[in-house]
């Protein structure tokens, strides 16, 4: 049985009363009901869990104890994967086969990931005369987003124990659920007390006392570009290392002589993955000018398969906006793309179920790439579609916003791709259709942040050098 009502924070190695009063409801956005609830707590627990956090930091730690604690904690993950899955498609309504496969299976292949970068990690190198070192930094702020809650706090907490570091998680007030089970998990694998700590409650109240906080060496956030902002700015004034990961509105280049069909049926199943909820989607399709007829009848069939409804249906490929902000949010940028001359193709902001946070997937074509809806992320089941003329037009736009974070191109051979893919300044690009890959580095350019995820990119994030000079 899932426990839907938290009255606990976890603190030191147990759950703990909070200090803060009051409590975040948790709705279902499929029923617009309320499910659960979680403790918003407050400065004082922020302050009660770095203290833990610091205590149980050892900077000495050995790789044998990394690897025990690490291997615990997958062994322990993987076991809940199912439970937490319900509660996923529960709290932020991902569709249960979404919620058993992306949402969950992804995250024990970043954590394995971990593992094999631990497994092959050597802390030494000798430079000359100098025996470089490289150890944990500390304390680690973890501040984590709704859209695929167990996936953002294994990217951040995995890695940081793997490093030695010790952790404070704030997971999101949407989807805090599913991360007091992964906590859960931590618990029974036996991890050290205050190694991980988790406190729910108010970003402005929790995660900027983390920020400013002077006994975290360390903030790891994902999110919005502005609070990412924020987040940054206060940090600083404390001068800590902070790695922010961002939005994004990446460009799904599709050249001339592509496989066209193939790009598109895949470009509209990633700009609709988990709602469009995803920073990585590719959200504005680029097509040659010549061949955009032909491309608009072929995405008027992929998007046709994009089901919409019940999340707990395994027929179901679209479930309901996270949360009604988020629906409203989306359905605003819906009504403005009209007002500014995009041209609807498909969907649109017509209610579809009476009940539930539910958006139609929706295609806007003849976007103009400087408009609000071709420069901003929309985070919900909405692709741009826009003509280009030849390949500098396509770089030109595909360049053309504020962000960097992915994309994909597609050409008639890989080396076509990759020589267009080298100028595009964005941190990851898929090259005709390449796989997911855990292990590669993730992050973006521009405002679409500082400093990666995964593999073992993302594992030294959370150390850093030190060089002992020997003598000659």
């Amino acid at each position: 049985m899932h426990n839907y009502t938290r009255t606990e924070l976890y603190i030191d190695g147990a759950w703990v009363a909070p200090q803060g009063t009051g409590t975040i409801e948790v709705i279902d956005p499929a029923t617009e009901q309320p499910i659960g609830s979680v403790p918003a707590g407050n400065a004082d627990d922020v302050d009660t869990a770095v203290a833990a956090a610091r205590k149980a930091f050892d900077p000495l730690i050995t790789l044998a104890e990394r690897r025990d604690r690490l291997t615990g904690v997958i062994t322990a993950m993987e076991k809940r994967l199912p439970d937490i899955a319900e509660t996923i498609t529960a709290e932020m309504g991902a569709p249960i086969r979404i919620a058993q496969t992306v949402q969950t299976q992804v995250p024990l292949a970043v954590a394995r990931g971990f593992a094999d970068v631990l497994d092959t990690f050597d802390p030494e190198e000798r430079i000359g005369n100098s025996l470089v070192v490289r150890e944990p930094y500390g304390v680690v702020a973890a501040i984590t987003p709704w859209n695929y809650p167990l996936y953002q706090v294994v990217a951040k907490v995995l890695p940081a124990i793997a490093a030695g570091c010790t952790v404070v998680l704030k997971p999101s007030n949407e989807a805090p659920l599913s991360v007091f089970e992964f906590v859960e998990a931590l618990d029974d694998a036996g991890l050290p007390s205050g190694v991980v700590n988790l406190v729910s409650g108010p970003g402005a109240v929790i995660g900027e006392r983390l920020a400013e906080h002077p006994d975290v060496d360390v903030v790891s956030f994902t999110g919005s570009t502005g609070v990412g902002a924020r987040v940054g700015e206060i940090a600083g004034r404390t001068i800590k290392k902070v790695a922010l990961e961002l939005g994004g509105k990446s460009a799904n280049v599709i050249l001339d002589g592509a496989d066209l069909a193939t790009a598109v049926k895949v470009g509209v199943g990633n700009a609709f993955l988990n709602g469009g909820q995803t920073c990585m989607a590719w959200t504005r399709m680029l097509v040659p000018r010549a061949r955009y007829t032909e491309a608009l009848n072929l995405m008027e069939s992929a998007v046709a398969k994009y089901t919409v409804g019940d999340p707990w249906d395994p027929g179901t490929r679209i479930g309901p906006s996270a949360s009604k902000g988020q629906y409203e949010t989306v359905l605003g940028f819906i009504e403005r793309a009209q007002r500014d001359g995009a041209r609807l193709l498909t969907g649109g902001a017509d209610m579809i179920r009476d009940t539930g946070y539910y958006v139609a997937p929706t295609v806007f074509v003849d976007v103009d790439p400087d408009s609000e809806l071709g420069q901003e992320e929309v985070f919900g089941p909405v692709l741009a579609v826009i003509p280009f003329d030849d390949d500098e037009d396509a770089l030109r736009i595909a360049n053309g916003t504020p962000y960097g974070l992915a994309g994909a191109v597609w050409a008639a051979d890989d080396a076509t791709a990759i020589a267009f893919a080298r100028r595009v300044q964005t941190g990851q690009l898929d090259i005709n259709g390449g796989a997911y890959n855990p292990a590669a580095p993730f992050g973006g350019y521009k405002k679409s942040g500082i400093g990666r995820e995964l593999g073992r990119f993302g594992f030294e994030e959370y150390l850093q050098t030190k060089s002992l000079q020997l003598p000659a």
